[in-house]
């Protein structure tokens, strides 16, 4: 199977409902489930059916767009107010990944700057036209950083991973696994792939192992808590993550268990570096102590995944979806516009990404 021919989010060809790969399910089984009310969409991104922020960017585009589509009137006034509603209700599934929110946005700027010469039926399909763009410049975004994190490679190298940025937390292509699938177009066929195994979600094992194998490439599992271990025998030569939020300093969000990653890269000087679309990059976010952070339910610690509870009951869980990884472990990130190196903020600055 080419995971690259997997789509995750796209409109169905009638334009009436959102299809999406269910990524719960990966790797036993490939469904795709078609949606259209706002309650089942809101559900798919916050149980992670679709997930990845680029992906849940793309998803709430269509999602938004179908949801106020469905309101029948003619009066601009009303069709608004729904389609505000319909955002707000969107937005709140996952806080910290800010294509979220950034695309919900880019879709009310649309509504905004076309209200007044614009019908409703216009309207309507002015927003699917918006929601289609997000999606192909995903494409585009995707390839870019790609192209630009295969630079860095060099044959034989082996690459860790951690949660999965791939082609599923995506349009196509992805982030972090993109310079790979360059490499595979390119010809290589030896690089190395490490893939943290990413608890609690298991994201790297069900989603970032099955893409790279699916993909013919070396693929190797691995618990989060042995990576030290294969830093220190040598195994890996260059880390790519991806990302949820970047803040203007230069730390960033993503999958919890990326901070570790990046501490014990530092001590072994291997390359740390940050795939990340400019529309994760959030100058409105000073430093990483103010990006909020999601916390998820702890049933996901002490039942997910187990035949039987694995934790006494009555404890404590901590359960943060994401951690924040100073900007001062980051060798540089990977945008579609070049790599950026310290200092950060200005670096975004010069490729105008802020």
């Amino acid at each position: 199977m080419n995971p690259l021919r997997l789509d995750t989010a796209i409109l169905s060809a009638d334009g009436k409902e959102l299809i999406i790969l269910d990524q719960t399910l990966l790797p036993g089984k490939v469904k795709y489930l078609s949606l259209s009310r706002i309650d089942d969409i809101w559900e798919a991104i916050y149980s992670l059916r679709v997930r990845g922020a680029p992906a849940i960017g793309v998803a709430a585009a269509y999602g938004v767009y179908l949801t106020s589509a469905q309101l029948e009137t003619q009066d601009m006034a009303a069709f608004c107010a729904h389609f505000r509603t319909q955002k707000d209700r969107l937005s709140s599934a996952r806080p910290t990944a800010v294509n979220l929110s950034w695309a919900l946005n880019r879709m009310e700027q649309v509504l905004e700057e076309n209200k007044a010469l614009l019908t409703v039926p216009q309207m309507k399909e002015r927003l699917k036209a918006e929601a289609h763009a997000i999606r192909e410049e995903d494409v585009a975004i995707s390839r870019g950083i790609g192209q630009y994190g295969f630079q860095l490679l060099r044959p034989g190298d082996g690459i860790l991973t951690h949660c999965n940025a791939g082609t599923l937390a995506t349009a196509k292509y992805g982030t972090a696994l993109a310079p790979v699938y360059i490499a595979l177009e390119q010809g290589w066929s030896d690089l190395r792939v490490y893939c943290d195994e990413t608890r609690p979600l298991l994201q790297g094992a069900r989603l970032s192992a099955f893409e790279m194998h699916s993909a013919g490439v070396d693929t190797t599992l691995l618990c989060d808590n042995m990576a030290s271990y294969a830093m220190a025998r040598g195994l890996i030569d260059i880390i790519f993550v991806g990302c949820d939020r970047v803040s203007a300093n230069g730390d960033f969000a993503n999958k919890i268990g990326t901070s570790a990653v990046a501490i014990l890269a530092k001590h072994y000087g291997i390359p740390f570096y940050v795939c990340a679309p400019s529309s994760t990059i959030d100058p409105s976010i000073p430093d990483g102590a103010h990006i909020p952070i999601e916390e998820r339910p702890g049933s996901e610690v002490t039942e997910m995944w187990y035949e039987k509870r694995m934790a006494p009951e009555g404890i404590k869980v901590l359960n943060p979806a994401f951690d924040v990884t100073d900007h001062r472990l980051i060798t540089g990130f990977i945008t579609e516009k070049g790599v950026v190196t310290a200092p950060f903020f200005e670096g975004f600055q010069a490729l105008g990404l802020c």
